[in-house]
């Protein structure tokens, strides 16, 4: 089996209402959909998220030349060639590309075998992976949390036993959204908060003071992600544990973070840190230092599979929320390109089934992404 055309598919919806977090409002979702085909007529799948358009022109000029005519089943060394074309530049765009190839190797190599992904990796640790609901998100609205209750109990006749509001407002309303949330769900389901990086040290720390009672499994990104000290600063302040990492790109960016004593929970994200290459890499690294890492995920069905996959994977680790870690993060906005293959909804018990079909399991035809779709392009 030999790579022999990539084809790049740059998909992406406004969602309505806008949803947003305390740094930003997203009124439109981009991905790149990245599709490599063999001789032998399996495709994989890849993605970016951030940045897809210059994503694609690296991984254009600089890595088709190095996929195009390889067999998926070298995905290792192709990984360590393409990393070689990176210069001084370890992370943003041109990482993002790798990520999305490797991704999309990996699964034509399990393919190729007729296993799954994680079963290419060693073998999954478990069948199912207890998931939370990524959301409610902060709206324009004079009250940002006034609609959280409502969304709240969306989740809950979902199905889902954890859910992650996003916070940020202010410490005192993030305060009062944790409280009210704690008290609607009940003691136990598990609450988390994301602050997508918009805080200060002292605002973080003032935060997650405020949201002590509410018995938060975690508080996510406080602060900027390349902010060491304040990462520090709050880890020891806050008696909530610190989550973060879907912003860096390797595993001696996360080094620098655990050296520093900043995080309790990793949260690399596959089209971000180099696809399971690189996710598998900084796992290595978190048992090294007995620390949780779970894959940060917000995008398309592609990534919601490659997480499932790699989750699969992964230790358990007990971190006093309703199962043990790790989790998976499942978009609760309307987003329908996680939804290719049909609703993507927990089991009864809280948790999302990992496809044991071969590569990710993913079966969508190229067809399905025409609504949301821009622009196409090939290289062969």
């Amino acid at each position: 089996m030999k790579v022999i055309e990539i084809r790049g598919h740059h998909v992406g919806f406004e969602p309505s209402p806008p949803i947003g977090n305390a740094r930003t409002m997203i009124r439109r979702r981009e991905f790149l959909l990245l599709e490599l085909i063999t001789d032998t007529g399996e495709r994989g799948w890849g993605e970016v998220f951030s940045s897809p358009d210059a994503a694609a022109a690296f991984l254009r000029a600089r890595l088709a030349p190095l996929v195009l005519g390889q067999s998926p089943s070298r995905f290792r060394a192709i990984w360590e060639r393409m990393i070689g074309t990176l210069g001084y530049d370890r992370r943003g765009p041109g990482m993002m590309a790798i990520s999305a190839v490797d991704m999309a190797l990996c699964d034509l190599a399990a393919r190729e075998r007729n296993i799954s992904v994680s079963a290419l990796f060693g073998g999954p640790l478990r069948d199912r992976v207890f998931a939370y609901g990524s959301g409610p998100f902060i709206t324009e609205a004079p009250d940002p949390y006034a609609h959280y209750a409502q969304e709240v109990d969306r989740c809950l006749a979902l199905g889902y036993r954890a859910m992650k509001p996003r916070a940020g407002v202010s410490p005192g309303a993030d305060g009062r959204m944790a409280a009210a949330m704690r008290k609607q769900v009940g003691p136990d389901i598990g609450l988390m908060v994301d602050i997508n990086q918009a805080y200060t040290a002292p605002a973080a720390i003032a935060s997650a003071r405020e949201m002590a009672e509410a018995r938060l499994l975690w508080i996510e990104e406080p602060v900027e992600p390349e902010d060491i000290p304040g990462y520090a600063a709050v880890a020891r302040s806050a008696s909530i544990a610190v989550a973060g990492g879907e912003a860096l790109a390797s595993a001696a960016a996360f080094r620098d973070f655990l050296v520093a004593d900043t995080m309790s929970i990793l949260q690399p994200d596959l089209t971000v840190c180099g696809g399971y290459t690189g996710f598998l890499r900084i796992a290595a690294l978190a048992a090294a230092f007995d620390l949780p890492v779970m894959p940060h995920v917000f995008g398309t069905i592609v990534n919601h599979q490659a997480a499932l996959q790699v989750a699969a994977l992964l230790p358990s680790k007990r971190g006093g929320g309703p199962a043990s870690y790790p989790y998976v993060e499942v978009d609760v906005s309307n987003n329908p390109l996680l939804h290719l293959q049909g609703e993507v909804r927990p089991n009864a018990d809280g948790t999302l089934s990992v496809p044991d079909a071969p590569g990710t399991g993913l079966a969508f035809k190229e067809e399905q992404l025409e609504p949301w779709r821009r622009e196409v392009w090939r290289c062969n």
